[in-house]
């Protein structure tokens, strides 16, 4: 299957016992590995990072004139990031800049976790008694592969995570996710860390939502970061929900303490606002209040060293992890579909293909492709 139709050819095939077996002309229309053209490949992947599988082939029928089932291209899919994937671990497909290309040279990286909807076991095993019934009740024979089917998740939802890699004026990004642990996201952080070359920008920081596991993996992985910065936005969301605790959500009070906090640790960082708190515990007698309070003032006082905003603004240091926020939301964007739920591999796969779109790799992915075939 080509991108101009079907295409039928008698092709010579040759064996030796170095090689085995080879085709020249499979090589030289790139389908040494599929029976889609590379071509072909492309169209499926990026008109399923927008759509459903079903609709994606309508789509391809109706605009390219490509008959290709919603099952074939899944398979199609999840095959190319895999291979995606692959090619992000062995550095063939890796970020297109380095420290030196960015705005003053200055890299800002960012680390998120996201929530993304898999198929549990349970519903594996509903899913397959129903198609069990279905089938014998037409007499059909079983389409199902050979040995232990794929196991479901655990839970209806798992925890991806990402990082990212940018520039001061957002002109160069990079993204890569992982279904895996906050130990493979830092492994994954430190890769691409060495591949932009992150030792050698002049200004180099995170800015996260203060996660502990983030600030572990960056100072086990990136210990040469000058600044590990906590998103000013995250910390205002503390402060409100201690204020709804405190005074009451909507009241006059209750806005106007939360005001003054957040221009406190904005103006004279966190430590003025640490002093302001424990001025207030000292007048509160609700064990309730009490608590509210106490939790917030932990979890600014282990956040001193991120929380010094007067000096960050000083230096010119980014305070919002917005671009990491923007590109978890992309990756996941096609994952968390109404009523969508995936495999675990499938789901990052899906990931992988959504990170070369948005880092500006597409075309340039498929484009080697086409020369490796």
């Amino acid at each position: 299957m080509s991108v101009n139709g079907r295409l039928e050819f008698r092709r010579t095939v040759f064996w030796n016992t170095q090689r085995g077996t080879v085709a020249p002309l499979d090589i030289l229309l790139g389908v040494t590995a599929s029976k889609f053209s590379p071509g072909v490949r492309e169209m499926c992947c990026r008109e399923s990072l927008n759509c459903a599988f079903v609709p994606a082939s309508k789509n391809l029928q109706r605009t390219a004139q490509l008959s290709i089932s919603s099952f074939a291209i899944r398979s199609i899919v999840e095959s190319q990031g895999q291979h995606i994937l692959t090619q992000q671990a062995s550095g063939q497909v890796r970020p297109d800049f380095t420290a030196d290309d960015c705005t003053d040279k200055t890299v800002i990286t960012g680390t998120d976790g996201v929530m993304v909807p898999l198929v549990t076991e349970e519903q594996k095993r509903k899913r397959r008694e129903a198609e069990k019934r279905k089938r014998l009740k037409q007499g059909r024979k079983s389409t199902a592969r050979r040995g232990r089917p794929r196991r479901g998740s655990d839970g209806a939802y798992k925890e991806f995570k990402v990082v990212a890699f940018y520039s001061k004026d957002k002109k160069q990004q990079y993204a890569v996710g992982t279904s895996g642990n906050h130990e493979k996201l830092g492994r994954i952080m430190r890769r691409e860390a060495a591949r932009i070359k992150l030792t050698q920008a002049e200004v180099k920081y995170s800015v996260a939502d203060g996660a502990s596991w983030i600030l572990k993996q960056y100072n086990k992985q990136l210990p040469m970061l000058d600044e590990n910065i906590l998103d000013y936005y995250h910390l205002q969301e503390h402060v409100t929900e201690t204020s709804h605790r405190l005074f009451g959500e909507g009241t006059a009070e209750s806005v106007a303490w939360r005001e003054e906090m957040v221009g406190v640790v904005w103006e004279q960082g966190s430590l003025v606002m640490l002093d302001r708190l424990g001025e207030l515990l000292r007048t509160l007698r609700s064990p309730a209040k009490r608590r509210a309070l106490k939790s917030l003032r932990k979890y600014v006082g282990s956040r001193v060293d991120m929380t010094d905003y007067p000096s960050f603004r000083a230096a010119g240091y980014d305070t919002g992890s917005g671009p990491t926020e923007s590109v978890c939301g992309r990756l996941t964007k096609r994952l968390k579909g109404s009523g969508m739920r995936w495999d675990k591999c499938n789901a990052e796969s899906m990931m992988a293909l959504a990170s070369i779109y948005y880092s500006g790799q597409w075309d340039t992915y498929w484009k080697d492709l086409r020369k490796a075939a």
